[in-house]
């Protein structure tokens, strides 16, 4: 199933399937996105498009693509590395991505984000896709000046506001059998700078999801971005940064396409 989290004209925040992917009208689901949703009859005007999530917590994982390591010129993790952004960064499908004054070098990231759906510790990975309500499209903005040369580390860099768009639906697990096949890209102004194959991740959905419930609980709503390809803005020569009136796109294979315009602060 298709999800869509949205506010009707009436001004309420509803969820509901779409029915295109203009996603103006959706047909709107009962219940709860954890315990279960019931189709209805109902056809619901779209407003707004919303993050089809609101998370307790992102987590993401860097450098889990061989040749995104490789591009960066950093080693390969022997373990998932971890890195997390404050909910403050969520921000909603055709929403601007707000480029800081404080930054020259803010960069695209598409990832495929994962969504859990029932509290996960101590999981084992054969077990660890069972946990999972689905998965989305998420851009990992990153401001590279502050992530690898002001700070020297992660967090900051990560973390401005609206530096984690989520959307446009959340696809339910049981539609995607296997999250590590595929094809994920980002466009840019329409031209493709990022185009390869979850295959390529070194730790898998089932390695991440498994390693991460044995330090700490996973919540259900919990979103984790899963990694980025080669392609980034600092790995091309020349080195290709965001700018004010840039359109950013985030399309995953079995998921659809992220647009995100970007706005100078």
């Amino acid at each position: 199933m298709k999800i869509i989290r949205f506010v009707d004209h009436a001004g309420n925040i509803r969820l509901g399937t779409p029915t295109d992917n203009t996603f103006t009208t959706a047909t709107a689901l009962d219940g709860n996105l954890f315990t279960g949703l019931t189709p209805t009859k109902e056809l619901l005007s779209v407003a707004k498009l919303l993050a089809p999530i609101e998370p307790p917590n992102i987590l993401c994982i860097g450098l889990n693509y061989k040749r995104h390591a490789e591009e960066s010129g950093m080693a390969v993790p022997d373990r998932p590395l971890l890195f997390i952004k404050p909910t403050t960064t969520l921000s909603n499908p055709g929403d601007a991505i707000i480029h800081p004054r404080t930054t020259e070098e803010l960069d695209y990231e598409c990832e495929l984000a994962v969504v859990i759906g029932k509290t996960a510790k101590n999981v084992s990975e054969d077990d660890a896709l069972d946990y999972v309500l689905g998965y989305t499209c998420a851009n990992d903005v990153s401001a590279r000046d502050w992530q690898l040369r002001y700070d020297k580390q992660w967090a900051r860099g990560k973390s401005f506001d609206t530096f984690c768009p989520l959307g446009p639906v959340l696809v339910t697990a049981e539609e995607i059998p296997d999250p590590n096949d595929l094809q994920i890209q980002t466009r840019v102004n329409g031209e493709t700078l990022q185009n390869s194959n979850t295959f390529d991740m070194i730790f898998d959905v089932r390695e991440i999801i498994s390693s991460l419930s044995k330090n700490f609980t996973l919540l259900p709503g919990t979103v984790i971005l899963t990694g980025t390809p080669e392609g980034v803005g600092m790995g091309r020569t020349p080195r290709r940064w965001l700018v004010p009136g840039d359109v950013c796109e985030i399309e995953i294979e079995g998921i659809g396409v992220l647009t995100n315009s970007v706005e100078a602060a």
